[in-house]
């Protein structure tokens, strides 16, 4: 009926033009031939444009619905390369979403991820790269100017209104002013259509096949499977390796009365939720989404979260809500610490072998001290723009002067 009506429109149009050209020649008899064509080709022009307006506008809206059926706003698409191989458009291969966050300052890492997760599969990968609407752009031009130009993405744009309420400013907390570290509080309304869904940071390199990590297997009822700090005898090696292990306390305020009600203990070992699978049918089932916003408000309001330890604001909500009910991936999917002084005690053998490694802590492998930073660099690509680059390759070039 729209279509219809848009015709029926433009045909009036037309006849008005025509119209208004032939009332235009009579009165004005002098006006030569050639003046009487400009006319008509300017309003042709005009036809031109706004047949094009209309489509476009067609086009947005057809993006826009991409996530409408959400029910939220703030979390839209931006950008889509559907660049789906012949067996996927036959439907004989799954779809395996990856949710990654790309902020300005970290672009490179995100950038190095993708690369890695790439390469070193067959699956069908779409990856939703969530971020702010001043970084699309600078992402968009790296991604289609280097050998990721034929990667199925989707950008995602995150809108910070989504945590006013939710986040207080404080300068003793760095990501209380980093709103993409909480995305991935939104999964099922960044991934609508998925059933399934992984999430990783931007300071990881993935060195297996991301569909192993995609088949965890889940137990009935939980929405996530994380890497545990200290669950199982390969994680305790790991974790013992590294110098470093977590529990409940080291994130929580057990002072809090509000927290003791949890009846938590506060020895239960803590998990990582850098990388995660997520069942995003369950997770919609049992909100997740709103359990996680609630605590992140009472945090505001209470202050819930210890100030000693902890050093993370997302980590605390999912502790919360998915005390024991969350299954657990292979340790090897989360070798950690890298970014940490603890990380240098990992051997090249232990390092080659593992599947995903992460660099969490203060030292980003692609600034001065991290460990291992010669295995992310293999991955990394450098910026066309030049706006990204590594930090370490500044102070190598002032040593050298």
């Amino acid at each position: 009926m729209a279509t219809v009506m848009y015709l029926l429109t433009l045909g009036a149009c037309f006849c008005f033009v025509g119209l208004k050209t032939n009332i235009y020649i009579r009165q004005k008899k002098k006006m030569s031939f050639r003046k009487v064509n400009i006319v008509i080709l300017v309003l042709a022009v005009a036809l031109f444009l706004l047949v094009l307006h209309h489509n476009f506008l067609g086009l947005s809206s057809l993006l826009r619905n991409e996530v409408s059926d959400s029910g939220i706003v703030g979390l839209q698409p931006v950008d889509f390369i559907p660049n789906a191989p012949q067996r996927v458009v036959d439907g004989r291969e799954e779809e395996i979403p990856v949710v990654i966050a790309a902020s300005e300052d970290r672009l490179g890492g995100a950038i190095a991820a993708i690369n890695s997760i790439q390469h070193n599969t067959r699956s069908n990968v779409i990856f939703y790269i969530v971020t702010l609407n001043g970084t699309a752009d600078h992402l968009r031009s790296w991604l289609s100017s280097s050998n990721l130009k034929r990667i199925r993405y989707k950008i995602v744009n995150f809108d910070t209104k989504l945590l006013e309420g939710k986040v207080k400013e404080d300068p003793d907390q760095g990501e209380s002013i980093k709103p993409l570290t909480f995305a991935r509080f939104y999964l099922p309304i960044l991934v609508p259509r998925a059933k399934k869904a992984i999430y990783m940071d931007d300071d990881v390199i993935v060195q297996g096949d991301i569909l192993a990590l995609y088949n965890t297997p889940l137990k009935p009822g939980h929405a996530a499977a994380f890497s545990e700090d200290c669950d199982s005898t390969s994680a305790k090696v790991v974790i013992r390796g590294a110098g470093n292990q977590y529990n409940y306390i080291g994130y929580l305020d057990y002072k809090k009365e509000r927290i003791r009600e949890l009846s938590m203990k506060a020895s239960t070992c803590s998990f990582n939720p850098g990388v995660f699978v997520a069942n995003l049918t369950e997770w919609r089932r049992q909100n997740i989404t709103n359990q996680l916003e609630k605590w992140m408000k009472l945090n505001v309001e209470e202050g819930l979260y210890s100030r000693t330890l902890a050093g993370s604001i997302t980590t605390p909500p999912l502790l919360i809500v998915f005390y024991q009910q969350h299954s657990t991936i292979d340790p090897m999917w989360n070798v950690r610490h890298l970014g940490s002084s603890a990380g240098k005690r990992y051997s090249p053998q232990f390092v080659k072998a593992a599947k995903l490694l992460h660099w969490n802590g203060h030292f980003k492998p692609w600034g001065r001290t991290a460990s291992y930073t010669d295995v992310w660099e293999k991955w990394y690509i450098p910026d066309p723009t030049g706006k990204f680059s590594l930090i370490r390759r500044h102070v190598e070039i002032s040593n050298t002067k």
